[in-house]
């Protein structure tokens, strides 16, 4: 396993982070002690970094992750979790005041059963408002770190808007960024600069793109349009007819990048977890990734809106 350092922070980051939504259903319902099992397994193969949320399976997840962390050496892992989402109505499924992040990492830790938590992200910021991230939201997590339940910050979202201007306005330590450093959608790479300059490490998330990228092709509920679904499905049935797996390509892809400390994949199946890594450790096949990446050049950095219409 390759490690890489997140930012500023100091962290040496597995290239290969494991995201913990999937512990708490969010794809499907799973079996516990399986994800229990993967979540082990992965600590054992060499994957040090770990994000999850309340808002995965409505705290199942974080439930789920502390019983597989009990026992596990805490100077062996790093771990961030979020603040901010707690469903999925746009009007009520947010709440970034402060007294609401005060609460939720003191619960986020009970369920964890930790004393603290390596990095909080202001979770899906573009459904929130800017002002009250800046001003109040990010202040109260200074706060808890302060009082040494958090030791870095940072804001994610899948606008890459918000990321500038919440940059420009205040300090943060971390980016967490989802589909956008994938094989279809590459736009956070005019960001690099940006953020090394600032000092702000990067977290890529969801290399898939949601399923996309997958041979069995994106859920209905994802909002990409019907020429990037299209276009996916092109590329994957291309893969599958050279004997290879469009999902391997892309894991391989959004690793790659030194630039990227580390991507997340949710998986609460070991068996993808010995297969992931599986996948890093094999040799790159240039001339597909060539041929794929012409296949998706129709749809390439073809964004979606997501949240606020100010925010994108």
């Amino acid at each position: 396993m390759e490690y890489r350092t997140l930012g500023q922070t100091g962290m040496e980051v597995s290239v290969l982070g494991f995201g913990a939504s999937s512990l708490g259903g969010v794809f499907h319902k799973i079996d516990e002690q399986a994800g229990i099992r993967a979540t082990r397994l992965a600590l054992e193969k060499g994957i040090n970094y770990i994000d999850v949320s309340p808002y995965y399976g409505l705290t199942t997840a974080e439930k789920v992750l502390g019983r597989a962390l009990e026992g596990v050496p805490r100077d062996t892992y790093y771990l961030s979790t979020k603040v901010g989402r707690y469903g999925n109505d746009p009007e009520e499924g947010f709440d970034f005041s402060a007294q609401r992040v005060t609460a939720s990492v003191d619960e986020s830790l009970s369920r964890l059963g930790l004393e603290s938590v390596d990095l909080v992200f202001c979770h899906d910021i573009e459904f929130g408002d800017l002002d009250q991230v800046v001003n109040e939201t990010i202040p109260a997590l200074r706060t808890l770190r302060e009082q040494g339940k958090v030791r870095f910050i940072g804001v994610s979202g899948y606008p890459l808007k918000v990321f500038t201007e919440v940059i420009e306005r205040t300090e943060i330590d971390c980016i967490l960024s989802y589909c956008r450093y994938s094989l279809n959608d590459t736009g956070l790479e005019k960001l690099f600069p940006f953020l090394r300059d600032n000092g702000v490490g990067v977290v890529n998330a969801s290399p898939l793109s949601m399923g996309l990228l997958t041979q069995r092709g994106a859920p209905d509920w994802h909002p990409a349009s019907e020429e990037i679904r299209t276009a996916c499905q092109r590329a994957a049935r291309y893969c599958a007819d050279q004997g290879e797996n469009l999902s391997k390509l892309a894991i391989r892809f959004s690793t790659g990048n030194p630039q990227v400390p580390t991507t997340l994949v949710s998986t609460a199946n070991p068996e993808h977890i010995e297969q992931n890594i599986r996948w890093l450790e094999e040799p790159a096949d240039g001339e597909l990734l060539a041929k794929v990446r012409e296949i998706l050049a129709p749809v390439q950095n073809q964004a979606w809106l997501s949240g606020r219409p100010e925010n994108n």
